[in-house]
């Protein structure tokens, strides 16, 4: 299973950093992807919002209370305002741009945060020339598909919505409805659990592979998780701790 261009022409099982390694770096910042590439990440998950201004934005709020202790939100705020903000380690938020360009080898799972956000992520990733090793995704279906619609040929995984159809029709033992509800995805991206549900179970697992499309699993940080999860067969993790997934796989021979 590969989507198009490069993005999952990776060595498997594939380790997404979640937000980056947010260790002795504030998350989403161009610290935190060189931490998560440093021990060997080659996927980085990450966010999008949108300036005042029309650029896109790594961030997974939609304002700076959490980060910066600000009660403004981020299309509030021009770029330069935004570059200006001290995150500490000596990080400011930093634009999509900047990381697709800094980081050129590394695959950059990004989830469209709001409507604002279609465009100006469409015309980023399109100026850097970096389709084949970009995936789309949203909670929302509409944006999702909004954005994949403005890049052609870019990876993307499934929305909430299509999430929902799709476990539920694997869980019932309807394979043909399952496989059909995922088409043109390259990827099911789901919590293990959800609301007391099993989300991940070995006839999930078998459907959506039956489908032509990988399982990747969120937010998984327990080094016993990951094991029981690889030796389910999901085909990635993500994960706030890249370091520890790397170990892992060192360990067990998967990488």
């Amino acid at each position: 299973m590969q989507a198009p261009g490069s993005f999952l022409d990776t060595a498997w099982p594939r380790v997404f950093a979640h937000r980056g390694l947010a260790l002795n770096a504030p998350e989403n910042t161009l610290l935190a992807f060189q931490r998560a590439f440093e021990v060997g990440a080659t996927h980085l998950e990450t966010d999008v919002h949108t300036s005042r201004d029309g650029v896109a934005v790594i961030s997974h709020d939609p304002d700076l209370v959490r980060l910066a202790g600000r009660k403004q939100r981020i299309g509030e705020l021009s770029v330069a305002e935004l570059l200006d903000i001290d995150l500490g380690h000596g990080q400011s938020f930093c634009t999509l741009e900047d990381a697709l360009t800094t980081f050129p080898t590394a695959r950059f799972n990004i989830d469209v945060k709001d409507a604002g956000s279609i465009a100006s992520v469409a015309e980023t990733v399109q100026a850097a020339q970096a389709i084949e090793r970009v995936l789309i995704t949203s909670f929302s279906e509409r944006r999702r598909a909004a954005s994949v619609a403005l890049l052609p040929g870019v990876a993307s995984s499934a929305s909430a919505s299509i999430v929902v159809r799709a476990v539920l029709g694997a869980r019932s033992g309807l394979r043909t409805s399952a496989i059909r509800t995922l088409g043109g995805l390259v990827a099911l991206q789901i919590p293990e659990r959800s609301a007391g549900v099993q989300l991940v179970t070995p006839r999930v697992v078998e459907a959506v592979h039956a489908a032509g499309l990988e399982v990747h699993v969120w937010t998984v940080n327990d080094p016993a998780a990951m094991r029981r999860l690889f030796a389910l067969g999901v085909d990635g993790i993500v994960t706030d701790r890249a370091d520890v997934a790397g170990h892992v796989l060192r360990r067990d021979g998967s990488a």
